[in-house]
C-alpha cells in the first residue's frame, strides 16, 4: 500500500478485481486496481449503480484528511471513497436474512455496533463504540464497481426509485428528511430553506411531500438558484443581502406573511443561520442541518421575544431513512432531479473537482447504473 492507504499500481492483482476511487488529500481524485471483496457472515456484495459525491467529503478528505468536523473525531483512513451507494446485492454471507440476491438496497452510510442506545434507535451515526465505521472512511465506500456492506446497514430501495434516487437517500435526502421531521412541517405552514446545495435541494422537495404551504429558497449563487428554479419545487428563491434583517424583509415579501413557520439551515455558515434564524415567524421552528461554522445571533429579541424553537439534527436514523424512502415513491418525487452531473468511475477526478466548485446541483458517480 501507498504512504495514502491507496494500492500502487505495482501491486500484485487477484483474479478478480475492480477499480476503486481514493482521495489523496491534495484536491484529486486517483483510481486503483483493488480485490472484488467477498462477503463474510451477515455481509452482502452490493454492485454498486450510483454513489453519490458529498460535500462533508470535499471538505474533509477531498481538499485535506481530517477528522469529521475539521478538528477532532474519526479520520479518513485511506479507503475506497464514498458513502453514498445504492444497488444490487449480488453475493450474500453466511446468515443473511433479510435481504439476498437481486434485492435492490441502500446503504446507510454507518455500521455501528449495534448494541449501544443511539444504535438500538437506529441512529448508527451517533454510535460512538471503537468498532464504528464509516463506509467512505474506515472502511471501503461506494466509489467502486462493488461495496462489501454489513446486511444492518441496508434498507429496500422501492421499486418505483432508480440506483440514483437512493444514493441521494443514503445520505443528502436523509439529513434533510430529519431536520424536517424535527421541525414538523405541514401544510398549515411556509418553509424556508437557506443554502440551495445538494442539501438544500434535497429539503425542498421533501418539504413539498410533507405539505409545505410555500417553500422559498435563499441562495447566494445565480447558478445553483436557476437550477432549483427548475425542479418545479420553490414558489420563489432569494438572493441574500449582505443584511439578514433586510433578506429576511425578502423573504416576508414572497410568502407574504411576517416569516415562516419552518425554517431549515442547509448552509453551515453564519450568514445562512442567521436568516433561517432572523427570517422565522413568532413561535416558529428552527432546524440545523449544516455542519461547520457557528451561531451568532442576537437572543431577546430574536429568539426569546418570537418564543423560537431550535432543532440540530445529524444525518438520520436507519427506520427514518426506511420511512423516507417510502414516502418518496409514494409521493412520486425522484431524488436524482437534483443531480446535475453525472460521471463514470473513470472521470471521478473531473467529477470531485467539479462538486468541489461550481456544481449546479449534486453530482453522483456511477460506476455499473442500474433502473
Amino acid at each position: 500500500m501507498s504512504a495514502a492507504g491507496v494500492p500502487s499500481e505495482e501491486e500484485p492483482m487477484t483474479s478478480a478485481t475492480m477499480r476503486g476511487v481514493y482521495l489523496p488529500g491534495d484536491s484529486t481524485a486517483v483510481l486503483a486496481e483493488l480485490a472484488v471483496p467477498e462477503p463474510g457472515p451477515g455481509q452482502l456484495l452490493v454492485e454498486v449503480g450510483a454513489s453519490g459525491i458529498c460535500g462533508s467529503d470535499i471538505g474533509y478528505i477531498y481538499h485535506e484528511h481530517k477528522g469529521h468536523r475539521g478538528v477532532d473525531g474519526p479520520a479518513y483512513h485511506g479507503v475506497v471513497a464514498g458513502h453514498e451507494p445504492s444497488g444490487r446485492v449480488v453475493a450474500a454471507g453466511s446468515g443473511c436474512r433479510r435481504f439476498g440476491v437481486d434485492d435492490r438496497v441502500i446503504v446507510y452510510h454507518i455500521a455501528g455496533c449495534g448494541l449501544c442506545e443511539n444504535c438500538r434507535r437506529g441512529y448508527f451515526i451517533s454510535c460512538t463504540a471503537p468498532s464504528r465505521q464509516s463506509y467512505g472512511w474506515q472502511r471501503d465506500g461506494g466509489h467502486a464497481r462493488y461495496v462489501l456492506a454489513e446486511e444492518t446497514t441496508c434498507i429496500p430501495l422501492p421499486d418505483e426509485l432508480s440506483t440514483v434516487d437512493g444514493a441521494l437517500i443514503a445520505c443528502g435526502f436523509g439529513t434533510a428528511y430529519e431536520g424536517l421531521r424535527r421541525i414538523g412541517v405541514n401544510g398549515d405552514g411556509d418553509l424556508l430553506v437557506v443554502g440551495l446545495g445538494p442539501v438544500g435541494l434535497a429539503a425542498g422537495m421533501i418539504g413539498r411531500g410533507m405539505g409545505a404551504r410555500r417553500i422559498v429558497g435563499v441562495e447566494p449563487s445565480a447558478d445553483r438558484r436557476g437550477w432549483a428554479e427548475g425542479l418545479g419545487v420553490f414558489d420563489a428563491t432569494i438572493s441574500p443581502d449582505t443584511d439578514p434583517e433586510v433578506t429576511g424583509g425578502l423573504v416576508s415579501d414572497a410568502l407574504e406573511a411576517a416569516g415562516a413557520v419552518t425554517t431549515i439551515d442547509c448552509s453551515g455558515s453564519r450568514a445562512g443561520r442567521a436568516v433561517a434564524v432572523g427570517a422565522a415567524a413568532e413561535w416558529g421552528r428552527v432546524s440545523l442541518v449544516g455542519e461547520g461554522g457557528t451561531l451568532e445571533t442576537e437572543v431577546s429579541d430574536t429568539l426569546l421575544h418570537k418564543q423560537l424553537t431550535l432543532y440540530a439534527s445529524w444525518v438520520t436514523s436507519l427506520t427514518a431513512m426506511t420511512e423516507l424512502a417510502q414516502n418518496l415513491a409514494r409521493w412520486g418525487l425522484r431524488p436524482e432531479k437534483v443531480v446535475s452531473d453525472r460521471f463514470a468511475l473513470e472521470e471521478a477526478d473531473a467529477a470531485y473537482a467539479l462538486a468541489a466548485g461550481a456544481s449546479r446541483g449534486k453530482v453522483v458517480l456511477v460506476p455499473s447504473e442500474q433502473p
